[in-house]
């Protein structure tokens, strides 16, 4: 019988090149999400880097409320079992460095980054892997913090900014939206990789706390609904637009050991709270005057210029300018009236406010039709504190005094759109961590409730359960 014989290839000695990966990630609160995402990653190629990011790049980044050290970061990474190398990353422009360094073939990030790497293609293949919904808490080790779940109402051009800037704070992961319009709900689910709902039962019972971005006039009835449901809750201003109802909904959450918070991000912001510092500091003497402006010209056909009833100039932007003047002057003042401006339709599209207080005066600008410079000045009996626009996402502000040439300036940086510092205080107050609370207090949500209330009732519009 013939014998055969098998002749090598002169080729069959070479080993073939390891597909490397490379990812990036904070790790942090480690939980589903992140091992499935590197047990993808690892699956694209042979060889996975993995790179952790420090707490200082973190911060210069914009990432909030970051828990877990450096290194148990770190060891959660390791222990999976899919990364064969783990660096880590201090800088912005690293990733650009690491794939040359590394001679990787492709990089990954989760989808939620869809297009932030795209500059990357000239160097190796990009791969977006989509999210893991229905983030579990715990996943390698018991949680010291449990990640909230949240999920929004209301599916808006807000939304969709409160998302990006969600994924900015560490501890939070955002599950779904409810909106009783089944189409909107599903649409706006399926462009940020969420789950849908329409049934506000199934909604609350698949979150830990409930993000409300809808019509002002609904959210009286979902933050209601939420508190009866054992949800802490962030409600976009106005909260509500009447005083009794503030009061009543405050009340009701402090009995059942739940955070109601309003979402003025102005209030949280680094810069903001620098300003009100110096201004109470006594530096400018007593203060006399606030005067705030807010304006921006809104398309004719959204529905702040459309809804007769609850939208205008004032409900949209009265909460941002009465801000300072609540916190400056306090809520007690004596008499409040408007002067407004109304469109073909009898909205206002351009609306003045003027308090008077025992010790000072207070004027107050918004305009949706009528362009204004949008200022914060800060009068007192020795100087004055003047913020550019646009002063609301507060990033300078001078102080001057009587001598012209005695100007000191102050800077602090914003980052985003802002939301990120509203639900970074709003996590940190579940946890019982700060009592973030003096940013904005109940009291001055319950006052802001009441201005909105007598502002419709000056316009002769009825305001919905009263």
């Amino acid at each position: 019988m013939e014998q055969k014989t098998s002749v090598e290839s002169p080729n069959s000695t070479e080993q073939k090149k390891p597909v490397k990966v490379i990812t990036y990630g904070t790790f942090d609160l480690f939980h589903q999400g992140h091992y499935r995402l590197l047990q993808r990653a690892k699956a694209l190629g042979d060889y996975l880097v993995v790179g952790v990011t420090t707490e200082t790049y973190d911060r210069t980044r914009g990432k909030l409320n970051v828990v877990d050290s450096l290194a148990t970061r770190i060891e959660n990474v390791r222990r999976t079992g899919f990364a064969d190398e783990i660096i880590i990353e201090e800088t912005q422009g690293q990733k650009f460095n690491d794939i040359k360094k590394f001679h990787v073939d492709i990089f990954t990030v989760g989808s939620d980054w869809t297009g932030n790497f795209d500059y990357l293609k000239d160097y190796c293949k990009v791969v977006y892997l989509e999210r893991t919904k229905n983030i579990s808490s715990t996943m390698l080790r018991e949680q010291k913090q449990q990640i909230q779940r949240i999920g929004m109402i209301g599916t808006g051009r807000i939304a969709g900014r409160f998302l990006v800037e969600a994924k900015l704070v560490s501890g939070v992961s955002v599950q779904g939206a409810y909106n009783p319009h089944t189409e909107s709900a599903v649409s706006f689910a399926e462009k940020w990789g969420i789950d849908a709902y329409s049934d506000i039962e199934e909604f609350l019972e698949a979150v830990d706390v409930v993000y409300i971005a809808s019509p002002h006039e609904t959210h009286y009835g979902y933050i209601k609904v939420a508190l009866k449901h054992g949800k802490h809750v962030l409600c976009e201003k106005p909260m509500v637009l009447q005083r009794a109802q503030a009061e009543e909904l405050f009340g009701y959450a402090k009995e059942q050991g739940l955070i109601l918070f309003e979402g003025i991000k102005t209030a949280y912001c680094p810069g903001f709270t620098k300003l009100l510092g110096i201004a109470c500091s006594g530096s400018i003497g007593s203060i006399r005057n606030v005067e705030a402006c807010f304006t921006k010209l809104e398309d004719s056909g959204t529905r702040e210029l459309t809804d007769c009833r609850y939208g205008g100039s004032f409900t949209e932007l009265g909460s941002y300018c009465m801000l300072p003047v609540l916190k400056l002057f306090g809520k007690d003042y004596e008499r409040i009236y408007f002067d407004t401006i109304t469109g073909e339709n009898g909205l206002d599209i351009f609306t003045r406010a003027s308090l008077r207080y025992s010790g000072g005066i207070a004027t107050v600008t918004c305009g949706l039709g009528v362009k204004s410079e949008g200022r914060l000045l800060i009068a007192g009996t020795k100087g004055y504190i003047v913020a550019e626009p646009p002063w609301w996402k507060t990033t300078y502000f001078e102080v001057h005094y009587e001598n012209s040439e005695q100007v000191e300036k102050y800077s602090e940086r914003f980052l985003g759109d802002g939301l990120r510092y509203e639900i970074s205080d709003f996590l940190s107050m579940i946890n019982g961590k700060d009592d973030n609370g003096f940013k904005l207090t109940r009291g001055e949500s319950v006052a802001l409730a009441g201005m909105m209330e007598e502002f419709l009732k000056a316009e002769g519009r009825k305001v919905q359960g009263s």
